[in-house]
């Protein structure tokens, strides 16, 4: 590996550490100690290739720390949800950047989720059809293997036709992938809500609905929801043994 190579793969390390420690200090723990574990094997990758000695107890010690303090949360977090107390809030605020679907659930989905449910009043409109296939998508690239997704939302009074034509139509697409949507109205529906039959309860003050119109089409962050600005709302999260169906 080139000298360059290994310096930006040390300065990758940095970064994702730093954010580590900033998401560990407020309290964002689940979501740091994915950070924790992306910057210590990127700092074993580091140590594995360097060929300077000089440098290798740095970053032995550095590794040690940060796998420490990484023990330490994993720790707390198993037990938390052993005993159903964990709960975590993010706070996007007004115009806030970096909250693409990918970035906001990444830390609460593995292997163990294959199937997810989706109480959202408002997914009714354009924009809001395309934000939920954007979740799905976001679903199909990540690590699992979802195989139904249920959605339960209220109709659209005044044009019915389009969105129950949007739904089917994904519906049909996610069948071609091997995945099953179950779509279910409700007239009394308002809270909104995302669960993980993996035990996680995402709970968006806005619901998926949370993203900024861009100024136009050409406009940098209508392709990109980690560049696209975000109307101010809260995420509550928590963790259950088993995820309750209804």
């Amino acid at each position: 590996m080139s000298q360059n190579a290994l310096v930006g793969m040390e300065s990758s390390a940095v970064t994702v550490l730093t954010r580590a420690v900033e998401l560990d200090t407020s309290s964002r723990f689940q979501e740091s100690l994915i950070c924790y574990q992306e910057g210590i094997q990127l700092l074993l990758d580091v140590l594995k290739t360097t060929k300077d000695d000089s440098k290798k107890p740095h970053y032995r010690q550095k590794i040690k720390g940060y796998m420490e303090r990484a023990e330490q949360i994993k720790i707390r977090l198993n037990q938390e949800k052993e005993e159903g107390k964990y709960h975590e809030q993010i706070k996007i605020t007004e115009n806030a950047k970096g909250f693409s679907f990918e970035k906001l659930f990444k830390p609460y989905i593995n292997e163990a989720l294959t199937e997810v449910w989706v109480e959202d009043p408002y997914v009714r409109h354009i924009h809001q059809l395309y934000n939920f296939l954007r979740f799905c998508e976001m679903l199909l690239k990540s690590p699992c293997e979802v195989k139904t997704i249920h959605l339960l939302t209220s109709q659209d009074g005044e044009n019915t036709n389009q969105q129950t034509s949007a739904l089917t139509e994904i519906q049909q697409s996610l069948k071609t992938h091997g995945i099953t949507l179950t779509i279910d109205y409700s007239t009394t529906i308002h809270d909104r809500e995302i669960r993980f039959n993996n035990g996680w309860i995402i709970k968006i003050g806005r619901g998926l609905d949370y993203f900024k119109k861009p100024q136009s089409r050409f406009s940098i962050g209508y392709c990109d929801y980690d560049l696209r600005e975000c109307h101010e709302t809260t995420v509550d999260v928590f963790h259950v043994k088993h995820t309750k169906q209804t």
